[in-house]
């Protein structure tokens, strides 16, 4: 039951923050996003207090950790990756182009036009 009441109070905290920002419309936009941003800080915080909020939390964690296992591609094989992605686009795109000649052709003969 707290965690519902903690989660409908980070939610009434970020519709709250999303009203003040368009109900003080003739401040400055720095003055109101930087509100805005405190107050989903302040809502996360309240959220995070949760176990939803714990979940997501330890999620987040979890895919950043995941993440740093990537092994990313060096400029070597990035560029004969694109290389052969493009040599492939141009082959396709010609065949494509000649069975849409055949098929033209095929339709010409066909009518008689």
């Amino acid at each position: 039951m707290a965690d519902k009441l903690k989660l409908a109070v980070a939610l009434l905290v970020l519709v709250g923050a999303i009203g003040a920002f368009y109900y003080f419309a003739d401040q400055s936009q720095l003055v109101r996003v930087v509100g805005m941003l405190v107050a989903v800080g302040v809502s996360v915080g309240i959220a995070a207090t949760t176990e939803l909020g714990r979940a997501g939390l330890a999620f987040l964690g979890e895919a950043r950790t995941e993440a740093r296992k990537v092994v990313w591609p060096n400029r070597k094989e990035t560029l004969q990756t694109t290389l052969i992605v493009m040599v492939m686009v141009f082959v396709v795109g010609i065949l494509l182009w000649l069975l849409d000649m055949l098929l033209l052709w095929a339709v010409k003969a066909l009518t008689h036009i």
